[in-house]
């Protein structure tokens, strides 16, 4: 497989893979735009490639976000004055 990296959208300390495709489906681009070998598991604008050491790596997943049961949420009776 190729990732098609392009070096004009930064992701990480590199650039964004834009789009991965079997070999004989890469074709030719703008000159921001190049293909680099990949692993089968490399998936578009889940990866990024570190230009450092000509590899691509995956993207840190975002900090997990826990929700407060409602039951969980204190209720107010009534109205209250300000």
């Amino acid at each position: 497989k190729k990732a098609l990296i392009s070096s004009i959208e930064p992701r990480e300390t590199g650039y964004r893979v834009a789009q991965v495709e079997p070999v004989e489906n890469v074709f030719g681009v703008a000159e921001d735009l190049f293909w680099v070998d990949c692993a089968d598991d490399v998936v578009a604008d889940q990866f990024w490639y570190d230009p450092q050491d000509q590899t691509i790596k995956p993207l840190p997943l975002p900090p997990e976000v826990t929700i407060q049961a409602a039951e969980d949420q204190p209720t107010i009776g009534g109205a209250e004055t300000l």
